[in-house]
């Protein structure tokens, strides 16, 4: 699957809604068998699949593997793997009439737009033809890959997210366990940080600016329960008391450090993808990330004494801990395709077939998105990994709701956040009020 370096937190590749016109009028229907639903080709027909991925390198070597795999189930059916297709070359070929096969995309940002727009087909009649047992698959999983009732994708492994933590330095500050709850949180935070004689900042416990790694508004927002929109709909970040509490905890972990402290500090620290990455030298004792972050500790930092734990929870809220946010790869159908029963059978192999999701998420270092597969005793990954197998497994999975206009609302939380954290706003109040109109206009433009 995707590693970070092209996660769905970089939230750029959206389409516009005049492109998704475009790219409309440029489809055509596949055809249809029962229910809708093309049938595979018979077993002396010979067709080729095309693939669009964002995978290079090693990982698109991965990816072919498990389609070697298909293959060898089905020698009538020739895949031609196109690596280092993302969202935009996968739009942009739709609306050429030129479109792939099968398409796996790194955003489950875009799904809103995939599904409403009917840029991706919809996998109802072949779900339902098949009997394919969706519950395998966590809820929260099952809500990032449809749309206003339409399933246009099924998933293919996922990311979730948890808390690391540098065991040396916990035992250096007689800290025998990982915080369960936020005041625990900020209590550790406390007593790693670590200052120069000048006061600058040597070790941060714990850093909890937006934007810096992977500080984002949809990683925090389960551990305090908060929700994106209300009963209805609307954006409900003024309405909501767990984003208050969620944002003025932040605030707290900020003052602690001062703005221009954390600020200077951060500015100096490694890219979130290099060797130099601020937690593997001992520079940050804890933080949120995703279970990729194992497999690039075991590159960049192998002697790295850590561990893992589910993400700590606001205090009030503690039936939620083991819980945590989740995103992933999706895969679906594009439009206009011509063979699109073979492709179901492909997409349905990737996306529900176990030793196929073992052998990817071993590969891929990441979680394989059923709970078959999630208990495989195939499954050889680190010891630390268990903990994001475990909170895949929990009921308190959350992730961000679909939109039209892709994560264009996340960006304006996080903008808010980052103002809010800087003392540039006052009235925390007014500014969830005011971003939620934001929200809600940027939607109804967004067509829905």
């Amino acid at each position: 699957m995707r590693t970070p370096r092209r996660a769905a937190l970089s939230r750029a590749a959206t389409c516009s809604a005049g492109a998704l016109v475009l790219l409309l009028s440029a489809c055509t229907a596949g055809g249809g068998g029962s229910n809708g639903a093309q049938d595979a080709p018979s077993a002396d027909q010979k067709v080729t699949l095309t693939v669009y991925s964002n995978f290079a390198d090693r990982e698109l070597g991965i990816l072919n593997k498990a389609l070697d795999g298909f293959h060898a189930a089905h020698p009538n059916i020739t895949i031609n793997s196109q690596g280092s297709q993302d969202d935009d070359k996968i739009t942009q070929s739709i609306r050429g009439g030129n479109p792939p096969d099968v398409a796996i995309s790194f955003s489950t940002d875009n799904i809103g737009q995939f599904c409403s727009s009917g840029a991706w087909q919809d996998l109802k009649p072949y779900i339902d033809r098949d009997k394919v047992d969706l519950t395998q698959i966590p809820k929260a999983v099952q809500d990032y890959t449809q749309y206003n009732g339409v399933r246009c994708a099924m998933p293919m492994l996922a990311d979730v997210y948890g808390l690391y933590y540098n065991k040396d330095l916990f035992a250096a500050k007689g800290i025998t366990a990982p915080p369960k709850t936020m005041s625990e949180l900020l209590e550790d935070t406390k007593k790693l940080t670590e200052l120069n004689p000048d006061g600058s900042i040597k070790v941060a416990g714990f850093i909890p600016q937006f934007g810096f790694y992977a500080n984002h508004p949809q990683i925090w927002a389960p551990q305090f329960g908060a929700k994106w929109l209300d009963s209805n709909g609307k954006s409900d970040l003024a309405s909501d008391p767990a984003w208050t509490a969620m944002f003025t905890f932040q605030k707290q972990l900020v003052d602690f450090y001062g703005w221009d402290k954390l600020q200077k500090f951060t500015a100096g620290l490694g890219q979130e993808y290099s060797p130099d990455h601020a937690f593997n030298k001992g520079q940050v004792a804890m933080m949120f990330d995703g279970e990729y972050r194992t497999a690039f500790l075991k590159s960049d930092a192998p002697n790295l004494n850590y561990d893992t734990a589910p993400s700590p929870v606001a205090d009030d809220k503690s039936d939620l801990y083991g819980g945590g946010y989740t995103t992933g790869t999706i895969i679906g159908i594009p439009k206009g395709v011509k063979n699109a029963g073979a492709a179901w059978e492909l997409i349905k192999y990737l996306s529900t077939d176990t030793n196929a999701l073992v052998q990817l998420a071993n590969g891929l270092g990441n979680v394989p998105s059923t709970k078959a597969a999630l208990h495989s005793p195939d499954l050889k990954l680190p010891a630390q990994f268990n903990t994001f197998l475990k909170v895949f497994d929990n009921p308190n999975l959350a992730n961000n709701p679909a939109s039209p206009n892709g994560g264009a609302y996340l960006k304006t939380a996080e903008d808010l956040g980052s103002s809010w954290q800087s003392g540039q706003v006052k009235d925390l109040h007014a500014a969830f009020a005011q971003a939620d109109k934001t929200i809600d206009d940027a939607k109804a433009l967004g067509g829905n």
